[in-house]
């Protein structure tokens, strides 16, 4: 099987021969006017206690996140929607490693601000077997401190794209949280965290998986 890093360069190489360049450099540039707003250093550190949450799953259930620590540490995977390729590949990898996680008493669950007729269309899509949650309007995420504002001059490419973030958030924020992982333990304190601006790049599972 290839790992999470091959199947991203195969889809990097996919989409930039796909897509129109203007896009492209849209995208890049949203990508680095990202990383001047510091936001690696302002979230959430390791060390940290998480806030706790309530939030809801595909079903509508509440899942509490006080509930899931008393069972053992959790994984936290934020994802910007179902509409994210770099998303579904993903966490289709994280559950194709759903049982190594389970075997150290792990949860996974897997948040974005997406409704949750979205996010029962990414588990569909992608079989996936774990909680995955819907943080409107990233209340959430925004208390961790994870949670940006996307350009103005990137949206129309956005739409031209089919992506109506208006339609998949339910809201006209037009605010994501960027990809992180965390492990938090049992006690609420975060023990390990993934974090970049760049959404191309995402977490080395087996270093993830190492480090529970």
């Amino acid at each position: 099987m290839k790992t999470l890093a091959q199947q991203i360069e195969q889809l990097n190489q996919e989409l930039s021969s796909q897509l129109p360049q203007e896009i492209l450099n849209a995208f890049g540039k949203s990508v680095e006017d990202l990383k001047t707003e510091n936001i690696e250093e302002s979230s959430i550190q390791i060390g940290d206690e998480m806030p706790e949450f309530l939030l809801p799953n595909i079903s509508g259930k509440m899942i509490d996140s006080s509930k899931i620590l008393k069972e053992g540490k959790m994984i936290l995977a934020f994802y910007r929607g179902s509409w994210c390729p770099y998303c579904n590949l993903e966490l289709k990898f994280l559950q194709d490693n759903l049982s190594r996680i389970k075997d150290k008493n792990v949860s996974l669950v897997a948040v974005s601000p997406q409704s949750p007729d979205h996010a029962l269309n990414m588990v569909e899509k992608n079989n996936l077997e774990f909680e995955v949650l819907t943080d409107q309007n990233n209340g959430f995420a925004k208390k961790l401190g994870i949670v940006f504002q996307l350009q103005d001059f990137v949206l129309p490419h956005y739409q031209n794209l089919g992506i109506d973030l208006s339609e998949f958030n339910k809201n006209n924020e037009n605010t994501l949280p960027v990809p992180a992982v965390l492990i938090i333990d049992e006690k609420g304190k975060v023990i390990y965290k993934f974090l970049d601006v760049n959404y191309m790049n995402r977490i080395d599972v087996e270093e993830l998986i190492q480090a529970l």
